[in-house]
């Protein structure tokens, strides 16, 4: 079962009674003011947090090992190598939950292999990242950055402008970001197609095409503008290949929001600088932060943010209440936590 920021409203009531205990080491910055709904509390009843730390060295401690925690809360960035000495540490965990919607920073054999419950922040991000899709369609559609050149340059020039309406949306990783850029996509009058690994299990009434994978380069020629959700694995790193580019339209813009390495980005640089495609919206970048030497700082069909486009004033916050007050209630009631994670898959 999984949890939508939009769509879900928060449990009242949950089913059974507690009967077990939540011991809680947090994979964490002690100072992460987010995580004050953990840290702050209050928790569920028989909850109680232990430690807080990003190494294995600020849980070796006594007082720590002698309470077998069962529970660990990740937000720390650097957490792959400490998430596994903390899972071989303590053979008491059961459950792993990270505070992002991505795995990719924990991602590991020794995770995958282990016998934990993993969970996610999945649907916690989805309705802003929707939104700046949609802005980015807009940029390139009313074409912003001569706007702005206009402006500064007190120039009164009137232009061609192209519109939404009609033109077609390429959905690459059709899960709830995916399902929340269509739905805006649809009030705008957009045609959907969308891509997913399990094509034949779609259901949804904004897409008007699904693709199984070995529809990519369908899909590429097809789309006005091709949104890019999916989360990076080893299955889907570089999938958007300089093959895959070269069957876009010359009018088409490329916009991510998933995982930089997703994308081949030389071969979407070259693709840019010669004119191939018309811009690109970049939320995410293969090395973060961009190295100033990056040639996509000089583009002037780059739309570039600082991977920054899910950070609302209340995002972090509610994505740690998510797991305190949904969470951790079904946990110890022995009920099934909300947004498991496939550890094989990586999502």
């Amino acid at each position: 079962m999984y949890w939508n920021r939009e769509e879900s409203k928060p449990t009242v009531k949950f089913d059974g009674k507690i009967t077990r205990e939540a011991r809680i080491i947090a994979l964490s910055d002690p100072n992460d003011a987010y995580n004050e709904p953990l840290y702050k509390g209050p928790l569920p009843d028989n909850s109680k947090l232990i430690a807080v730390g990003a190494t294995l060295a600020d849980f070796d401690k006594k007082a720590v090992i002698d309470q077998k925690p069962n529970v660990i809360f990740v937000s720390h960035p650097n957490s792959r190598e400490p998430l596994v000495e903390l899972l071989q540490k303590f053979p008491s965990v059961e459950w792993v939950h990270t505070r992002s919607a991505g795995i990719d920073f924990i991602a590991s054999e020794g995770l995958a292999e282990s016998d934990v419950t993993l969970t996610n922040a999945k649907g916690m991000f989805s309705s802003t990242l929707a939104e700046y899709c949609m802005m980015a369609c807009s940029y390139f559609a009313k074409d912003l950055p001569r706007l702005m050149r206009q402006k500064k340059d007190v120039n009164w020039e009137q232009y061609p402008v192209s519109e939404l309406r009609g033109s077609t949306l390429g959905v690459i990783g059709y899960g709830d970001i995916g399902r929340a850029c269509a739905k805006l996509a649809k009030a705008y009058g957009m045609r959907v197609v969308g891509l997913k690994r399990n094509a034949a299990s779609f259901n949804d009434a904004n897409c008007d095409h699904m693709y199984g994978v070995d529809g990519l380069n369908e899909l590429m020629s097809e789309a006005d503008y091709v949104l890019i959700s999916t989360p990076l694995t080893e299955q889907t790193r570089g999938m958007i290949s300089k093959e895959a580019l070269s069957h876009c339209k010359q009018s088409a813009v490329i916009i991510n929001v998933g995982r930089g390495p997703i994308i081949d980005e030389d071969a979407l640089i070259e693709a840019l600088d010669s004119g191939k495609i018309k811009g690109a919206g970049l939320d995410v970048i293969t090395v973060e932060p961009l190295p100033k030497t990056s040639p996509l700082w000089k583009l002037e069909n780059v739309l570039l943010s600082p991977h920054n486009m899910d950070m609302t004033l209340t995002f972090m916050t509610e994505s740690t209440e998510f797991f305190v007050k949904e969470n951790l209630p079904r946990f110890l009631r022995g009920n099934d936590l909300l947004n498991p994670v496939d550890k094989a898959a990586g999502y």
